[in-house]
């Protein structure tokens, strides 16, 4: 192999994914405060034998993939992909004829949890094959089954590999191969490479490396990134007095009442409390340190852009907030017809699935400065974990 070969990473991301349930493509879904083609992306970009990353995508998500992809490094432009993944993958692979790498990788875009590892092994065999498939072997016992569904005759495992990607091949040849192969259905890449006699070698794949099909992928995805992490914890509370008005602002709701709050930015207590929990948990000083009372450009201000800040810093930091508990002290106005709205407000800005937010509500039965109406508190608890 030579010492510095031209290598691109084709990533495959044009799919609709509809068996990961309603709502975006799967590859945009949210994967621990991320879109899932963003830490696909993320892995070819940053591993320092990948020259450039071309993605094919949907032409319909094109907004949704320059969100995804915003700032990371070695991008091209994307690639409108086909009808098929083997359409996708030819348009992909035509579209760098211009340039032509000595080594493309071929990978699903839904496949976010490849390691660096697998990467550098699936470059590294290309010195001495033509192609390369991450695979692994199957060690379960496999069985066929009976027309009743039943336990029926075992199938010798023997030579039998769960294939993966990265496929990875030298790029002359498997252009060439999917030139021939235009007309005909092929289940991948191998298939294709293989009906043109390239011989394919096999690297020892991942077990994490999955790819996301089902909402249930998401959630082994999340548990696999989570993993080993270290977990930190952070609370948050804030109080504000009730003043002139007739509405409040909290958990980025508004909620009528018969008085406002008083505070420099909107005053909304739940959000405060929330942003401090997770400044915490990062060790990142709190909400007044980074957006101070005193500078007049936050008078007046939404508060979600405080927690908003917080959750980058966090993301900065390698951090996934894995769940946000809130309660809200008051005696007025009534928190429980606003629950709901509260929690999806929580979890769209802090791009969690809405089961890893809670929003309760208490009364102080009538002590205190709640207890005697005169303002809301907020005490909020955040769970992080760093990977």
């Amino acid at each position: 192999m030579r010492e510095n070969p031209r290598v691109t990473a084709l990533i495959v991301a044009a799919g609709r994914g509809s068996r990961a349930g309603p709502g975006a493509p799967k590859q945009y879904r949210q994967l621990a405060g991320e879109p899932v083609l963003r830490r696909t992306l993320t892995a070819f970009a940053t591993h320092p034998g990948i020259s450039s990353v071309l993605a094919v995508i949907h032409e319909d998500d094109r907004d949704a993939y320059e969100d995804a992809a915003a700032g990371l490094p070695k991008l091209m432009s994307p690639c409108p992909g086909g009808a098929t993944r083997q359409a996708s993958v030819k348009a992909g692979l035509e579209a760098l004829a211009g340039m032509a790498p000595e080594y493309v990788l071929i990978h699903d875009g839904a496949r976010p949890l490849v390691p660096a590892r697998l990467i550098t092994d699936c470059i590294a065999t290309l010195a001495d094959h033509v192609g390369a498939l991450a695979a692994i072997a199957l060690t379960d016992t496999i069985r066929r089954t009976t027309g009743k569904g039943c336990a029926g005759e075992t199938v010798d495992r023997s030579g039998l590999w769960r294939a993966q990607t990265p496929q990875a091949f030298r790029f002359s040849a498997i252009l060439d191969a999917h030139r021939r192969a235009s007309g005909k259905d092929y289940t991948d890449d191998v298939a294709v490479a293989c009906a043109a006699g390239i011989e394919v070698a096999m690297v020892e794949g991942d077990e994490d490396n999955i790819k996301i099909t089902s909402a249930e992928d998401l959630k082994r995805a999340e548990r696999i990134l989570m993993r080993g992490g270290d977990t930190r914890t952070g609370t948050g509370f804030d109080v504000h007095r009730f003043g002139p008005g007739d509405h409040v602002w909290l958990c980025g709701v508004k909620v009528p009442h018969e008085f406002g709050l008083v505070g420099h930015s909107d005053a909304d207590a739940g959000l405060h409390a929330v942003t401090d929990a997770i400044l915490g948990a990062i060790g990142a000083g709190d909400i007044g340190q980074h957006f101070p009372p005193s500078d007049p450009k936050w008078k007046g201000a939404s508060s979600d852009i405080f927690l908003a800040h917080a959750a980058k810093l966090a993301k900065e930091q390698g951090a996934a907030i894995s769940n946000v508990d809130l309660t809200l002290i008051c005696e007025r106005p009534k928190i429980g017809p606003h629950v709901s709205a509260m929690r999806q407000r929580i979890a769209d800005i802090l791009a969690l699935e809405l089961a890893r937010v809670s929003v309760k509500a208490t009364t102080t039965e009538g002590l205190g400065f709640t207890g005697r109406g005169e303002g809301i508190a907020a005490q909020a608890l955040a769970t992080l974990v760093l990977r």
